[in-house]
């Protein structure tokens, strides 16, 4: 692509439906981004490609003369997610990097979000960084592991650069609560509903939990820092708030929040769970500052946001 106008890259969110898609929107939009979107009907394999590839189509036609961010945000996976499921997943995203078109002038920036959780669950030694080798314990971080390598591979054929957005678990306003997912979002949830937690892991498991709005705007720093690498580079980045804390303090936390207590009770499951995963970055520190958002802050907004959904009946999955 030639030099184009200044201003803000022209972005595309695929996801844009999701907690995480959502907000980066939001915060692209805020900055002066023009932000395309896209309704990919995920359940179908083969529709799926063919909205991709129109719509990245289009967008590349749109972005001609100036750099452009494309951010990949989509994935219905979770940590107990089957192998079945993840593979058209997996599918979908290796065709559609295969379509990503070549860019000799190196305008383009990638950013996949990606799991921190499901890539380090086996890796000994915590807390987490970029330089901590993969070791994923169940599909879901195969999966993860393998759409990085895909990206990887694309970049390099492509002469763009990619972002490889290792992020904790993010919780926030509009997360769905359908899925079996997101603990602080259904301990939200939970007491809205007056009812008991159930919990599937240890109260001595240690996560770090960083807030969606938070994310969002880490994200697009990603983006503008990457473009001081060199082209057809992938550089994985870990999205995290640097401020683990066990299960046990999050619903304590919750108590003195909710000023009121929580209730709990212990479930079987929590299958590739594993007891620590402290992160830590040592790529890009200025991107870590912007990880600002008290737990306490960040509990409070979630559960206006559940509470207010659960008393107007509506859905909870969006």
């Amino acid at each position: 692509m030639s030099p184009g106008p200044s201003g803000p890259p022209r972005a595309w969110v695929v996801g844009s439906g999701g907690l995480v898609g959502r907000h980066l929107v939001g915060a692209l939009r805020a900055a002066g981004h023009e932000v395309a979107t896209s309704r990919v009907p995920w359940a179908d394999e083969e529709r799926s490609l063919e909205v991709l590839r129109h719509d990245l189509d289009d967008y590349v036609r749109r972005a001609d003369g100036g750099p452009w961010v494309l951010a990949w945000c989509a994935g219905a996976g979770v940590v107990a997610t089957g192998a079945d499921a993840l593979a058209a997943e997996l599918r979908v995203f290796e065709r559609f990097c295969a379509l990503l078109p070549e860019d000799p002038d190196g305008d383009g920036v990638v950013v996949l979000a990606s799991s921190a959780g499901g890539l380090y669950a086996g890796s000994g030694a915590p807390p987490f960084t970029e330089a901590t080798p993969p070791a994923p314990l169940v599909p879901y971080g195969r999966t993860k592991l393998a759409m990085e390598e895909a990206l990887a591979a694309a970049v390099a054929r492509t002469g763009s650069r990619a972002v490889a957005a290792r992020l904790a678990n993010v919780y926030g306003p509009g997360q769905t609560l359908g899925k079996p997912q997101g603990l602080l979002s259904q301990l939200c949830l939970a007491h809205a509903m007056t009812r008991p937690l159930p919990v599937f892991v240890s109260l001595d498991t240690i996560r770090d939990y960083v807030y969606v709005a938070d994310v969002a705007q880490m994200l697009r720093r990603c983006a503008d820092l990457v473009r001081a690498e060199a082209p057809g580079v992938l550089v994985p980045k870990v999205v995290a708030s640097g401020r683990p804390v066990t299960v046990g303090h999050l619903v304590s936390e919750a108590r003195r929040v909710f000023h009121r207590p929580v209730r709990t009770a212990m479930a079987p499951g929590g299958a590739g769970q594993v007891l620590d995963l402290r992160l830590a970055s040592v790529t890009w520190p200025e991107v870590d500052v912007l990880a600002s958002t008290p737990l306490a802050a960040g509990l409070a907004a979630t559960a206006a946001d559940v509470r207010a959904r659960v008393v107007s009946g509506g859905p909870l999955d969006g």
